[in-house]
């Protein structure tokens, strides 16, 4: 039954890797500044940096150590609250401390997988949902001036989903096997978290 619900996941992750470039090819309209780069481009930020590739991947690897709802609603929990903190970047509202937070994010969700921390899924959510702010502040605040907010949003968001996807596709996988797994990825996670903080 893990087996299966992981090889979901893993294929919802490869479908949305795919998904982004199949319309991306020469001769789509918008290429240079449209409709298509404005995913693109979108899509491409959570992926350019280390803090917003681990801690989002550490988030599905979470929620698949919780399991049973908190596979999904701590994911979908860290989605929403993003969006809303896109919202403050794309504003222009300064939010103080961002990069710190984006950091100790990647150090806190480390050790909650190292540790193999049970929270109820209700503080599960709220906790991701905090950190989140701030990563979604940094896509919004982050945007290039040229860019729509529709498809630059789409894009991160659909970027998000698949971090997640993949994270929660390893830890049912890797569950059944060794729960090892998931307590070394935690702790290598909170070592790249520490030397983040430090840079």
């Amino acid at each position: 039954m893990k087996i299966s619900l992981a090889r979901r996941f893993l294929a919802l992750a490869a479908v949305l890797a795919i998904a982004p470039w199949a319309s991306a090819h020469p001769g789509h309209e918008g290429e240079h500044g449209g409709v298509t780069w404005d995913f693109a481009s979108g899509f491409a930020h959570p992926l350019s940096g280390w803090d917003h590739l681990l801690a989002m991947i550490a988030v599905g690897l979470w929620a698949a150590q919780l399991g049973g709802r908190a596979r999904w609603l701590v994911p979908s929990a860290f989605i929403a609250t993003m969006v809303a903190g896109a919202a403050l970047g794309r504003a222009g509202f300064h939010l103080p401390g961002a990069e710190l937070a984006i950091a100790a994010s990647v150090l806190v969700l480390g050790l909650l997988l190292a540790r193999a921390v049970r929270l109820p899924v209700a503080a599960g959510m709220a906790l991701v949902g905090g950190f989140a702010i701030f990563h979604g502040w940094a896509h919004g605040a982050e945007m290039p001036a040229t860019a729509r907010g529709l498809g630059y949003g789409a894009g991160f968001v659909l970027a998000t989903t698949l971090l997640h996807a993949v994270g929660v596709g390893l830890g049912l996988l890797t569950a059944r096997r060794s729960e090892k797994f998931a307590r070394y990825a935690g702790w290598a996670i909170t070592a790249a978290g520490v030397a983040l903080i430090a840079a």
